[in-house]
């Protein structure tokens, strides 16, 4: 070892990069925002004020669907179709975290080689670290991130979990429902909350051989679809195959994306969504420094095993335990 300590960049050296599309600097950043560390917080609250603004004509696709529907297939050969138009496109995806170690294999990378080959593309494996909204803690603020550094496109691939897969509604504009042929049959154990905030429902790997299974599951998704509240006003949700393996059917998914663009600022709904998400985002982070604010208070600290105790032996409810330790966060808070 020479003992050369690695140049930390300056806020600005950070800012100025991301904007200059520097991808190490762009993934850097955000690590800081991954990162539970104070002073990394801080100084990633800094970089994304300094970069709010930038990137505002983006379109955000979230594209979720059961494991094995081939998210990552999809999404790689949709890039290199987006790059062929001049685009410039940036993948975050979502890897599971495993319940037990909190460990993620990060896997997206190796399995779009093509794409993340490409000058133009920009892709970022993040662990789920267990959040459950089928994103990662931080991927909206990613998002921005991505936007600042010039990407026009934005892919967010979801772990694939089912029902808590909604919470990535609240960050992207269009999102794509991937479901396998034969998965029709199934209609009854897919969530509905999953169905509803789908603006495209694809079946995928509807390759050679497997057309009239791939029809049969069509009609159904499209039954489906019919018995559902319509979600954009003017906007109806269409079924279509698809074969990111044979290459059919993916471009016209990226029109539909691009019809939907058009359809939505017309109205003035794609401005009301993005301003809807915002005030998502200022809500959540509000709520979560509150609440790593009270479990990290001394008094609540010291007063927990205590309160679980008298719990778990029946002579607290968990509701007057719950109670005793917020007036012991609130008490010294409103002492202050």
């Amino acid at each position: 070892m020479n003992g050369t300590k690695r140049h930390e960049p300056t806020i600005e050296e950070f800012v100025e990069g991301i904007r200059n599309g520097d991808r190490r600097l762009l993934s850097r950043a955000i690590t800081l925002v991954e990162s539970n560390r104070p002073e990394h917080e801080r100084l990633a609250h800094e970089i994304l004020d300094r970069c709010l603004g930038d990137g505002g004509n983006s379109i955000r696709i979230g594209v979720t669907g059961a494991p094995g529907a081939g998210k990552s297939t999809f999404i790689e050969t949709l890039g290199l179709d987006i790059l062929r138009e001049g685009q410039r496109v940036a993948v975050l995806a979502i890897d599971p975290s495993s319940a037990r170690t909190k460990g993620s294999i990060l896997g997206d990378k190796s399995r779009m080689e093509q794409l993340a080959a490409r000058p133009e593309a920009f892709i970022r494996p993040s662990a789920s670290s267990g959040f459950l909204g089928g994103t990662a803690p931080r991927t909206h603020e990613a998002i921005l991130l991505c936007e600042a550094a010039g990407y026009d496109v934005i892919i967010v691939e979801t772990v694939g979990v089912g029902q808590s897969e909604i919470v990535v509604n609240s960050m992207v504009d269009f999102i794509l429902l991937l479901m396998l042929p034969g998965s029709g049959d199934d209609l009854q154990g897919i969530k509905r909350g999953i169905m509803e905030i789908a603006d495209l429902v694809a079946v995928n790997k509807a390759d050679s051989g497997r057309q009239a299974i791939a029809e049969i599951s069509k009609a159904d998704f499209e039954a489906a679809l019919r018995l559902l509240p319509e979600k954009h006003t003017g906007w109806e949700r269409n079924v279509l195959l698809t074969s990111a393996l044979e290459g059919s059917g993916v471009s016209e998914v990226w029109q539909i994306v691009r019809r939907f663009e058009e359809r939505m600022k017309q109205n003035e709904a794609w401005e009301n969504t993005r301003r809807e998400q915002l005030r998502n985002l200022l809500y959540t982070i509000a709520e979560e420094r509150l609440k790593r604010e009270f479990y990290d208070h001394q008094l609540v600290r010291t007063l927990q095993q205590s309160i679980e105790h008298q719990v778990f032996e029946g002579s607290l409810s968990p509701f007057s335990g719950a109670l005793k330790l917020l007036e012991a966060f609130f008490g010294e808070k409103r002492s202050d």
